[in-house]
């Protein structure tokens, strides 16, 4: 006959905070344990744990009131451990040394292998003759040693997730504190307490369904401080509605807690990349990033122990199963481990987990309230609908490892902006790898465009001798282009702006910074030797003053190069890979776009490959009839630079027409053009145009957006008779 199984929402445990999480995997593990024939499955679901066994609601609360066993946690190394109590009045190991007692006094079986490993201990501490606890230091270290290799097998799991021990060294992984101590307080004692005040005294039997639960009843302690996995049952000021809050603990959630956290194991590991003697390696753990919460902070960084993203799943799943996931406990990032919490986000936003996962619970362990650590809840990031998000962009080799070294080179003497760039950076890849809008790719562009600019001014950066030697940003694939494409007017024109290049000038990105275009030209990066090129005019001045200090720059290289070549026939250096819609320059010209985020994107696009094809999708769509065009003043001028050799009919460059467009002479750059037009075979039905001196230098600004054939076609037609306007004519 097949035995029955129930399904229990166990409302109690959910992903936040750290304690009823790690909650959760203890319940599943004592229960799998200890009662083998139970066949405990769980799961999550809804931010909700289930469990699926033979037990039903009442069997679960009945085995832990009566037939759990805890894990006997001991750590003679630690603090108030109870191992070395003088038992003298005002002895701080007086309670903890009481509890010990207590449970080797208890005849209870439940007890038996907690008894077993405290007498282990008192003998391994006797044959060490060791008649205080040691200071840390190497008596420490072969105190740990000792313990981990003569204490039975019963505290193991303990041991190996408390500590680990590299050659002459003890590291300890975060989620136990320090070896199992928190700052003045111990896990180790707290537990051994709780023990006897929940096992042996039976005080806490009521409380035992709201941990399981969620139900209510009496879930109040005011002594033991529960230490980073619960931080608001910490109370103190600021704590509660009101100025101050008590202790508000629930003892199984302490208990079970623990019991979860032996899940997790660290282990001393050896890289192929690094050099030194081993590290730790810890399940789903990273270092700490400074990014991505609302109180995030770069000091996180550096007083955080570190960050772990524990992993939620949607399928029911045994323990063994589960010890199998978490003792890999890897993300992967470009074929490597990750390293830091952006890292991970990349990891998950790629799939580079293990598949199962339905999303992670990010954890810092942060300095707060003083110098307390915390536990807190950074956020949550989904696995599943990430295969298109774009965060896949960020595998491109180059870039992977410019981004590690930006990160690396920067230091406490390191320019501001440079740490303001890295934090954009990065908290755009956190976005990018959590939602991956177009938006969110824009952003990581401007924070690259931003960082690149940052160098750029930078010797301390940029220079190979005395500084980091940092290079240009690499080039990005167009696929870039593709996710990051929006439809709106600014993305357009700031796209067909970058797409500017010319076979001998360059890029446009030249006049922004000491851009070496020798090695441009061979798709590789560097900065010239002499940063202050005096091809470099974009300045901190609005984008219209930028534009045209960069048309005159590139006309006059143009007719500089084209005058060395001896050609007959000067072209404009204004072509584009992407070309700009006539409506989207008639709303530049007027003022109808956000120039501030034109010029941020700009500057992210501008670090683009241009010379690889432009896929279909970021392509605009086809413009509509009923779109507004510029006004015959820009089609004047637009026309009158060329982009294309052997055009009919010729149009001869005559930079003279924006010398006078710069002064903001409209009528006299108009009538020159209409004059060069007319000559050209090109009669215009106009001979000059009045514009404000604000329009006519935004109108030449606009030169610089490249247009397509058909453009040029609709704006012959727009300087016919039939399309003017009576007040143009003139």
């Amino acid at each position: 006959m097949k035995t029955a199984t129930y399904d229990l929402e166990l409302t109690g445990c959910t992903p936040t905070p750290l304690a009823h999480y790690l909650k959760a995997l203890g319940i599943l593990r004592l229960v799998s344990e200890q009662i083998p024939e139970s066949q405990a499955q769980g799961w999550w679901q809804n931010d909700t744990f289930w469990l699926r066994s033979t037990l039903d609601r009442e069997a679960l609360i009945d085995f832990f009131l009566n037939d759990y066993s805890p894990s006997p946690i001991v750590g003679p190394w630690g603090a108030r451990s109870g191992f070395f109590s003088t038992g003298e009045k005002g002895d701080s190991e007086g309670a903890a040394r009481t509890a010990l007692d207590r449970i080797l006094q208890c005849q209870d079986k439940r007890l038996d292998n907690f008894r077993h490993v405290i007498r282990s201990t008192m003998s391994l501490i006797k044959s060490l003759e060791l008649n205080e606890k040691p200071e840390k230091g190497e008596e420490n270290f072969r105190l740990m040693l000792q313990c981990r290799n003569q204490l039975p097998d019963q505290v193991i799991h303990w041991l190996d997730a408390t500590l680990v021990l590299i050659q002459n060294e003890s590291k300890f992984p975060p989620l136990l504190g320090t070896g199992g101590n928190e700052g003045s307080g111990s896990y180790m004692s707290g537990f051994t307490q709780h023990v006897v005040t929940v096992l042996i005294d039976r005080k806490w039997d009521m409380s035992l369904s709201p941990t399981l639960f969620g139900t209510n009843g009496c879930n109040l302690y005011f002594k033991q401080t529960p230490g980073h996995f619960l931080p608001d049952a910490t109370g103190g000021p600021n704590s509660n509605t009101g100025f101050s809050a008590d202790k508000n603990l629930n003892l199984w959630d302490y208990l079970l807690g623990l019991e979860g956290s032996l899940m997790f194991a660290a282990s001393a590991v050896k890289r192929l990349e690094d050099h030194r003697d081993g590290s730790l390696s810890y399940p789903f753990c990273v270092r700490t990033a400074g990014v991505g919460y609302e109180s995030a902070d770069l000091s996180d960084e550096s007083s955080g122990r570190a960050e772990m993203w524990l992993p939620l799943w949607r399928q029911p799943t045994n323990q063994r199963e589960l010890e199998s996931l978490l003792s890999e406990g890897r993300a992967i990032v470009n074929r490597r481990k990750s390293k830091t919490g952006i890292d991970f986000a990349r990891a998950i936003g790629t799939l580079g987990i293990d598949r199962g996962i339905s999303k992670f619970e990010r954890y810092g362990f942060h300095q707060r309230n003083g110098l307390s650590n915390f536990a807190v809840p950074l956020g949550e990031f989904h696995v599943e609908s990430k295969r298109q998000s774009g965060a896949s962009l960020l595998e491109e080799q180059n870039i992977d490892q410019w981004l590690s070294r930006f990160r690396s080179s920067l230091t406490s003497n390191s320019p501001a902006r440079a740490s303001r760039a890295l934090r954009a950076i990065e908290t755009a890849i956190l976005k990018l790898c959590q939602r991956g809008n177009p938006s969110d790719i824009q952003q990581l562009l401007i924070a690259l465009g931003e960082a690149e600019a940052t160098i750029a001014i930078s010797p301390k950066l940029r220079d190979g001798e005395k500084g980091s030697g940092l290079s240009p940003v690499p080039l990005l694939k167009m696929d870039w282009l593709a996710y990051a494409y929006d439809s709106s007017r600014e993305f357009r024109l700031a796209a067909a702006l970058a797409s500017l290049k010319h076979d001998d000038i360059g890029p446009i990105r030249k006049h922004l910074e000491p851009i070496d275009l020798n090695a441009f030209h061979k798709r590789r990066l560097k900065w010239l030797e002499v940063a202050n090129s005096p091809s470099i005019v974009w300045t901190s001045g609005n984008l219209v003053r930028n534009l045209n200090a960069v048309l005159n720059r590139r006309l006059m290289e143009g007719i500089q190069s084209g005058k060395q070549q001896g050609d007959q026939e000067l072209l404009a250096p204004l072509k584009g890979s992407y070309p700009a819609s006539l409506s989207d320059i008639h709303a530049f010209i007027h003022s109808q776009i956000d120039e501030q985020r034109l010029e941020a994107l700009f500057k992210g696009l501008m670090l683009l490959d241009w010379k690889q094809p432009i896929p279909d999708s970021a392509y605009p769509q086809q413009e509509s009839s009923k779109a507004s065009s510029p006004d015959a003043g820009y089609a004047l001028l637009k026309l009158c630079h060329p982009t294309r050799a052997n055009q009919e009919p010729a149009i001869k460059l005559q930079p003279q027409i924006t010398t006078r467009a710069f002064a903001g002479d409209a009528a006299g750059a108009t009538t020159l053009a209409a004059r060069r037009l007319r000559i050209s075979g090109i009669p215009p039905a106009i001979n000059q145009i009045h514009l404000s001196a604000e329009i006519i230098k935004r109108t030449t600004a606009a030169l610089m957006f490249p247009i397509s054939r058909k453009s040029e076609e609709d704006l012959k037609d727009l300087i016919t008779a039939r399309h003017l306007k009576k007040s143009e004519l003139v």
